[in-house]
């Protein structure tokens, strides 16, 4: 009788301590700051129907955790660098951005987030495909004179890969400094193998960002899957690439059955290659012991004067770097996103991979389409994840309904994140329009003003749009009842996912 009463009162004792548990979780879900109500419902939902997977699940990925030493690092290192705006040379060169006021408002939201201000004097090229993008790239590293900076989520050692490692290492041979980072997950095929080795060897300088080491004793530090997802080059401090590419062929082998990957990377040249210059040194700094502060504390380099001076097509763009990210302000970049959308007056043209949006984000796309505004967006019709086509599917109908067109891209994987407005003002970069851009990964874009330039990304656009299908509302009305099922269902985890 006593070991049926010991056994009795253990579990008792057990289902009690759990209970504990499960309210104090609860009540942590409810009490943390900046949470909208959607996503605090499905913790509550998964804490108290999973009673112990969903215990475990809010422990690793309830909160926006990069751990606190590291955190604390972040900090101490961006309050220590120079503010951008105070680099000899800018005032001098008077590179005064050129923006209607209708379109101030925007740069604004810009501003708040990254403290960095728009600049003129800048010009860009697009490149035609990913390929030409690393013949020019590769170009610029052979012509480097001082310094090269590179930042990839994913690096892969396939051509592309390793034309970029073998520039860097001619490059470091010659004396130039070269400083070159990827992220530990998105790149650990890279980052282990024997060329991450060689170009240790040649004297590039190597960074992993946001190392995970253990993965068991990582979880208990902060979340696995925040993660560095910009795509970053600095040459010479006045040649910057932004866009959506990472360092890997277009076949991207790794996920071949999916490819052609299909981005878009701009190459600029002039005083925005300090903004991005900002970005790279404190990501550098948070993970590395090279203090590079004295690179931003250089004059502009002089050759500015000669691109300010010029008359030509496109020599004047006005642009500002965007910076998100789990440790920047919450919601910067949806607000950035949404900014945008509600500014469109005549067209709103919006490429992006992965769409899981927040409840104002989709309101604010339909809102776009039902005032009048043409507004397209466009998705891959494969997605290499199943779980976001699911997600981004489930949204349809509601966008369609209100006037959105939607079409699906047929020539590959459409990675492509851009974002054209009225003709004039376009956003480009790294970041997707889901949770996982919004809230957990770090995000480089650059947001600008420029007739000419908007042009041609939006031509870029129209190749796209060219080379997709429209989906209509019957063809969604005509889904089947299991698909939509799954489609939902996945939606509604969104925020846990």
């Amino acid at each position: 009788m006593n070991g049926i009463s010991d056994s009795v009162l253990f579990t008792t004792l057990g289902v009690a301590l759990h209970l504990v548990i499960q309210v104090l979780l609860i009540i942590r879900v409810l009490l943390k700051p900046h949470r909208d109500p959607t996503a605090r419902l499905t913790w509550v939902v998964v804490v108290i129907a999973l009673p112990i997977a969903g215990i475990i699940a809010y422990l690793l990925l309830g909160e926006t955790n990069i751990g606190r030493k590291r955190a604390e690092r972040m900090r101490r290192v961006l309050e220590q660098m120079p503010h951008v705006s105070a680099a000899p040379g800018i005032d001098a060169l008077k590179l005064r951005p050129s923006i209607p006021e209708r379109h101030a408002h925007l740069f604004q939201v810009g501003q708040s987030i990254s403290s960095f201000h728009p600049i003129g004097g800048n010009r860009a090229h697009l490149p035609p495909d990913s390929n030409a993008v690393v013949e020019s790239l590769v170009a610029d590293i052979d012509a480097a004179q001082d310094h090269v900076h590179v930042l990839f989520y994913i690096w892969l050692a396939d051509n592309n890969g390793l034309e970029v490692a073998q520039a860097l290492m001619r490059a470091a041979q010659r004396g130039v400094t070269c400083r070159a980072m990827a992220d530990d997950l998105g790149s650990r095929a890279m980052i282990h193998s024997e060329h991450w080795r060689s170009m240790q060897a040649a004297g590039v300088k190597l960074a992993r960002a946001l190392p995970i080491g253990n993965p068991l004793l990582r979880m208990l530090g902060g979340r696995i899957d925040l993660r560095n997802h910009r795509k970053i080059v600095v040459i010479d401090d006045w040649i910057t690439y932004c866009g959506s590419q990472n360092c890997a062929d277009p076949e991207f082998r790794v996920k071949a059955k999916y490819a052609p990957w299909v981005d878009m990377m701009i190459r600029f040249e002039g005083p925005i290659a300090r903004q991005n210059q900002h970005l790279f040194a404190g990501d550098w700094m948070a993970h590395v012991e090279d203090d590079i502060d004295a690179l931003l504390r250089r004059p502009i380099p002089s050759s500015t004067a000669e691109s300010t001076n010029t008359s030509a097509a496109g020599t004047r763009i006005s642009a500002q770097v965007v910076g998100t990210g789990p440790t920047v302000r919450y919601s910067a970049m949806p607000e950035l996103f949404e900014a945008l959308i509600y500014s469109a007056r005549r067209s709103l043209v919006i490429t992006t991979p992965y769409y899981v949006p927040d409840e104002s984000m989709q309101a604010a796309l339909c809102a776009s389409a039902r005032r009048g505004v043409e507004t397209l967006i466009v998705f891959p019709q494969r997605n290499d994840s199943r779980i976001v086509a699911a997600a981004s599917r489930s949204y349809y109908a509601d966008l369609l309904a209100a006037g959105v067109r939607i079409y699906e891209y047929v020539g590959g994987l459409l990675h492509t994140k851009s974002l054209t407005l009225d003709g004039e003002i376009s956003l480009i970069g790294s970041a997707n329009m889901d949770r996982r851009s919004f809230d957990l990964n770090y995000e480089n874009n650059i947001l600008l003003y420029d007739p000419d330039l908007t042009k041609q990304i939006r031509a870029r656009q129209q190749h796209y749009l060219d080379s997709a299908v429209l989906v209509d509302a019957e063809q969604v009305a005509a889904w089947p009842r299991h698909r939509r099922l799954v489609n939902n269902t996945v939606a509604m985890l969104g925020p846990v996912l």
